[in-house]
């Protein structure tokens, strides 16, 4: 396991555009995501153990969310022939161990988290209702796997971001294995 950290990158910059499939085997499509407050999108895997450390908090957290008319969509990024953890079908078993409320995508190229630029998992993207980047950030504080400290910070930016379309001028970076991307 390797730690990543994101980088702190161009906000303002439009959302890229991805049509990738759900668990119910149906293509879910970014041109669907106009009538919403802000936009929350995550990449995460279910084998990471920073992702399974937060995983409870970030099912609550988007629940939450849901209030402010804010959709949050988790993208599964890895090669799942090197990580099978992480296949189609353990991604079912996954969201349905955590109650997942959002719709959880497979990336089985990898195109949408390299035009995201993502780099670890987990990873998130706050976009406001124009679709601009305005968070990319940590979820909590963390060290060796445990929430050191309350805030929540994805929870804030995307109150922030609701409210004026802008996310917080001071930006943390997320934390968590690399993408395991295919050779």
């Amino acid at each position: 396991m390797v730690l990543l950290s994101s980088p702190i990158c161009e906000l303002g910059k439009k959302m890229p555009e991805f049509n990738l499939r759900d668990l119910d085997n149906k293509f879910f499509n970014s041109k669907k995501l106009d009538n919403y407050n802000a936009i929350l999108i995550f990449f995460i895997c279910n084998h990471c153990p920073y992702v399974k450390a937060i995983i409870k908090k970030l099912v609550s957290t988007s629940n939450e969310l849901q209030n402010y008319n804010v959709i949050s969509i988790a993208i599964m990024p890895n090669d799942t022939i090197k990580y099978p953890e992480d296949n189609f079908e353990n991604m079912k078993q996954f969201s349905e161990l955590h109650n997942f409320s959002f719709p959880y995508l497979l990336d089985d190229q990898q195109k949408v988290a390299k035009k995201f630029k993502a780099v670890c998992t987990p990873d998130f993207f706050g976009f406001n209702k124009n679709k601009e980047l305005q968070y990319r950030g940590r979820f909590f504080e963390m060290k060796n796997l445990e929430i050191i400290n309350n805030k929540n910070y994805l929870l804030e930016a995307m109150q922030l971001i609701v409210k004026t379309g802008n996310g917080p001028d001071k930006q943390f970076p997320s934390a968590g294995c690399s993408i395991k991307w295919k050779s």
